[in-house]
C-alpha cells in the first residue's frame, strides 16, 4: 500500500473526531453567529501566520537525502505567502477589526498547536511538519467551501469576507495531491512513523481549537435558544 494511503488509513479514527466536532458541523450547516465567524478567523491568523517561518524550518533541517523534499516545501513556501493578509482582510469584511487580531494573542489551543509544530521540527524529525500539513490542508478539502458558503448564505455576508475559506476548499484540492505524490516517496520506515505520530497530534491540536471556541459561543447559543 502507497504511503500516502497508510498514512490516511492510521489517521482515520482522529481525522473522523476532529470533523465531528459540534463547531465544524454547526459551520458546515451554516449555524454559527458573526462573531463565531471572526473568532474562528482570529485563530486561524495566529496559526496561519507561522505556515511560512514553520515551512522554512523544516527545510532548513531536512537532511541532504531530502533535497527533493526541500524542493518541495520552497514551492509550499511560494503557495502559502500571504495567505494570513487573505484572513485579517476577511475580518476586516466582517466588520471587525483586524488590526486589533493582527497584534492580539491567540487563543490558548492555538498557541499550543504552533508551538508544538516548532518543537517537533526542532527536537525531533523535521518531516513531522507534514502531518500538520495533512490535518489542515485535509481538513480544508473536507469542510472549507461548503462551510464558507453556508455561513456565507446564513449571515448575508459577501464575498470579500470569505477568500481564506473559499480559496483553501479549492486550492487544497490540487495541494493534497501534491502532498499524496511527496508522501508516496517516503520510504524510510522513521520518516514515515513521524509523519503518522505528527498526525495523530495535530488533528488533536487542531481540534482543540474548536474546541475552545465551542466553549465560549456553544453554550451560550444553547441558552438564547430554551
Amino acid at each position: 500500500m502507497p504511503f500516502y494511503d497508510q498514512l490516511l488509513a492510521a489517521t482515520a479514527r482522529e481525522r473522523d473526531e476532529l470533523l465531528d466536532l459540534p463547531l465544524i458541523r454547526a459551520g458546515a450547516a451554516g449555524q454559527v453567529t458573526r462573531a463565531m465567524y471572526v473568532a474562528f478567523l482570529t485563530e486561524a491568523y495566529h496559526h496561519v501566520k507561522h505556515t511560512i517561518p514553520l515551512l522554512m524550518s523544516c527545510g532548513a533541517r531536512l537532511p541532504e537525502r531530502h533535497e527533493w523534499l526541500r524542493e518541495a516545501v520552497a514551492e509550499y513556501i511560494e503557495e502559502e505567502i500571504g495567505h494570513q493578509e487573505w484572513i485579517l482582510n476577511d475580518i476586516a469584511a466582517c466588520g471587525a477589526d483586524k488590526e486589533a487580531v493582527r497584534h492580539g494573542r491567540p487563543g490558548f489551543a492555538a498557541e499550543i498547536m504552533v508551538a508544538y509544530a516548532y518543537d517537533a521540527i526542532a527536537r525531533g524529525n523535521p518531516v513531522a511538519m507534514f502531518g500538520m500539513v495533512l490535518v489542515l490542508e485535509g481538513t480544508s478539502v473536507a469542510v472549507a467551501s461548503r462551510a464558507g458558503e453556508a455561513i456565507k448564505n446564513s449571515l448575508a455576508l459577501g464575498d470579500d469576507a470569505f477568500t481564506y475559506l473559499a480559496s483553501h476548499g479549492s486550492l487544497d484540492v490540487g495541494h493534497t495531491e501534491f502532498f499524496a505524490t511527496l508522501m508516496n516517496r517516503l520510504e524510510d520506515a522513521a520518516d514515515q512513523t513521524a509523519v503518522i505520530h505528527a498526525a495523530r497530534i495535530f488533528y488533536k491540536l487542531y481540534g482543540d481549537i474548536f474546541r475552545e471556541l465551542a466553549m465560549r459561543f456553544l453554550p451560550a447559543r444553547r441558552s438564547e435558544d430554551a
